[in-house]
């Protein structure tokens, strides 16, 4: 999105569940200490790999101490020249470190093999590759939101942003073909992640606890996987069962 593009991340993420009230009055309590982001609101569209099994999600519903994922991305829907996202993305004791290279739509699935073309982030590429060589995954599910972005004023590391119209499918796996989805939640909740690279300033704890906005643990993906895809596969829910007993 931007012609800087940031490859690696080290950060806290915090997601909270506000309600339609909330938003408008934290975005107002907000607003001395932040300015929008410099694309403001925008699409985001993934699409996330896993095992045949899902083991990868399946791990992370654990809630482990070191858990990984693998997810291509784009900023609205790509055309073929345009640029997306091959990410992989940790967590460790509440960490989130995501690296990443760009790439076009079409070089996506040769870069997963572990084909290069002289990328200045051939370290990263090579973490890829072994990514997919160790866990063997492939696409599994589309999810895209809309997003408005904050950043703040006097710390730019600092993010706040707010997702609305989480949707999905498990068919159509290319970024390419549209950001249209079958809803993930059944509410109008917005969900709001704030993203600092450490301690959360002042302001914003006073804020959060002023509006009594509690923090939450949710996945995209994760809840995706529980609600939808996971009910839709009989296969899949009865071996979710014998894994569980």
């Amino acid at each position: 999105m931007s012609t800087q593009v940031q490859n690696n991340f080290k950060r806290y993420e915090k997601k909270f569940f506000l309600s339609e009230q909330q938003y408008k009055l934290f975005t107002d309590k907000i607003k001395d200490y932040v300015k929008p982001d410099a694309y403001d609101r925008y699409t985001i569209c993934n699409i996330y790999y896993d095992t045949d099994d899902y083991a990868l999600i399946r791990a992370s519903i654990e809630k482990p101490i070191y858990k990984e994922k693998l997810r291509i991305r784009s900023y609205g829907t790509p055309q073929n020249g345009d640029k997306v996202f091959v990410e992989i993305k940790k967590k460790f004791e509440g960490v989130v470190y995501k690296r990443r290279v760009t790439t076009s739509p079409a070089f996506v699935e040769p870069l997963l093999s572990g084909f290069r073309k002289g990328d200045e982030n051939e370290q990263i590429c090579k973490e890829i590759a072994y990514f997919q060589k160790f866990h063997r995954v492939s696409p599994k599910v589309f999810i895209a939101y809309d997003r408005q972005a904050f950043q703040g004023k006097e710390d730019s590391a600092l993010r706040i942003t707010f997702d609305t119209a989480l949707r999905y499918r498990t068919d159509r796996l290319d970024l390419r073909l549209g950001d249209d989805g079958a809803p993930i939640l059944d509410t109008n909740q917005i969900l709001m992640e704030i993203k600092i690279p450490g301690t959360c300033p002042l302001w914003l704890s006073h804020i959060l606890n002023e509006l009594k906005i509690n923090s939450t643990s949710f996945s995209k993906y994760g809840t995706c996987y529980r609600e939808h895809i996971l009910k839709n596969n009989t296969n899949l829910f009865a071996k979710e069962m014998r894994y569980s007993a």
